[in-house]
């Protein structure tokens, strides 16, 4: 199975502006000698490093240690999408044969409505260029501007990162539920079942996740999802193991074929940089 999301860092590099000392679990260096060996316990053969810093600097930071970490699969890097320079970053980074997608921080952007920025299209189209996934960050108020967001580009590769953070711990599941129904009627959108847990309340039980996880699961199908830890956020909040645990509840009754589709398959697919690396 692949860890189709998580994190590294080191403190020193400066630029993670949203990481402070009131985030003490996180609040150190997390680098790939603290990851392989939960990764061994959990029967988890690589992974994909996802961005938490958006600087360019720290999206190379990544594809360093990729390359001298083989578990590392592939990085989403970022790239600031409206610049003018914009094109020529990517095709930049996208020389490096592990740079598989690219993440704006969208939760953290004031308008709602950036994504939809004329500005973005050139990126936009060097991005399918070179194949490479757009991760999508979302909040679910961001749920109809990405819709129009994937109408308007049929042919990019889309990952929705946290299930767009479903406000679990105000029970906020009526409206997210049908704009996800509606985000997976686009076949070029794929879900990570990921972060789920730091969206809940601090008593969380897995009762709480279930009709999170069964509604994903039922909306895009198993051909359509794909796992992801989101370590070490995920310690804020529970733990690799017990994540792990309680998302293979949800996958080790279904078939073979869906379950080889949700361990890596969907990921090859959604990431087509990925394929040869398995």
């Amino acid at each position: 199975m692949i860890d189709t999301h998580q994190h590294f860092w080191k403190l020193d590099r400066g630029d993670y502006g949203w990481l402070t000392p009131d985030l003490e679990p996180l609040y150190r260096d997390f680098q790939p000698e603290d990851l392989a060996p939960i990764l061994k316990e959990n029967g988890i053969h690589g992974t994909i490093a996802v961005q938490a810093a958006d600087t360019e600097a720290e999206t190379e930071f990544l594809l360093a240690l990729a390359d001298r970490y083989d578990f590392i699969l592939g990085v989403v890097g970022w790239v600031n999408l409206e610049a003018p320079h914009a094109v020529a970053s990517i095709d930049r980074l996208a020389a490096h044969p592990k740079l598989v997608g690219l993440r704006p921080m969208i939760q953290n952007i004031p308008d709602d409505t950036w994504m939809l920025k004329d500005a973005l299209s050139a990126a936009v189209s060097a991005m399918v260029f070179h194949n490479l996934t757009f991760d999508a960050l979302v909040l679910p108020r961001h749920l109809g501007h990405l819709i129009t967001f994937l109408t308007r580009y049929p042919a990019l590769s889309v990952v929705i990162n946290h299930c767009a953070k479903p406000e679990i711990r105000n029970d906020g599941f009526e409206t997210w539920a049908a704009q996800m129904r509606e985000v997976a009627k686009f076949p070029n959108v794929c879900c990570k079942i990921s972060g789920l847990v730091t969206e809940a309340s601090q008593d969380w039980q897995e009762a709480d996740l279930k009709p999170y996880i069964e509604h994903i699961l039922q909306t895009f199908g198993f051909d359509h999802v794909m796992f992801g830890s989101d370590w070490p956020v995920i310690n804020l909040a529970s733990d690799y193991h017990q994540w792990t645990s309680i998302v293979r509840s949800f996958t080790n009754a279904v078939s073979e074929n869906d379950q080889s589709y949700f361990a890596q398959g969907n990921a090859l697919r959604a990431y087509p940089r990925l394929r040869g690396r398995l």
